[in-house]
């Protein structure tokens, strides 16, 4: 783990609040916000959870010897099938509950990426478990449930980034 991403892990372990979970560790997942540029317009991808159905980005938890940005890049390929690349610098973090299979809900914090998506891929490891579709800035950000999350999406300028 480097020192950056301890730092940032360290304040998002004390930044966000869970009504009623407060004696519960915030766990960290890294997600992909994977975008196209079509006719100079950004367009978002968003993927549905396997439980719900609901529209999400795709995430998932720190690995071995991939940085944050390419733990992110890894689960959009396996949730969505992107190829394309990754930004290293978060766009931002956003809190959720994430229910396990148990049942129990986990106080969250997802850090969001850009990846700029080159070619979506037919087959990749989770395609009978979720749909995917391209969505404009603001109707990504009215089919997602966090109200941060819709924000971030509503906003983001991808000719800041270099990618």
């Amino acid at each position: 783990m480097t020192r950056r991403h301890t730092h940032v892990t360290s304040q998002v372990q004390t930044q966000f609040k869970f009504p009623g979970l407060d004696d519960k560790l915030v766990q960290t997942q890294y997600a992909a916000l994977c975008y196209r540029i079509v006719k100079d317009k950004p367009q978002i991808l968003l993927i549905t959870s396997r439980g719900t159905k609901r529209w999400i980005l795709p995430k998932g938890w720190p690995m071995k010897n991939r940085s944050p940005g390419q733990a992110a890049l890894r689960e959009a390929y396996e949730e969505a099938g992107v190829i394309g690349r990754v930004a290293e610098t978060p766009l931002g973090r956003v809190p959720y509950l994430k229910t396990s299979e148990s049942g129990e809900e986990l106080p969250c914090v997802g850090i969001i990426y850009p990846v700029r998506v080159a070619l979506l891929k037919a087959e990749y490891p989770e395609a009978g478990e979720r749909k995917r579709k391209w969505f404009s800035r603001k109707k990504a950000a009215k089919r997602v449930l966090e109200p941060e999350l819709a924000r971030l999406l509503k906003t983001f300028d991808p000719k800041a980034l270099k990618l």
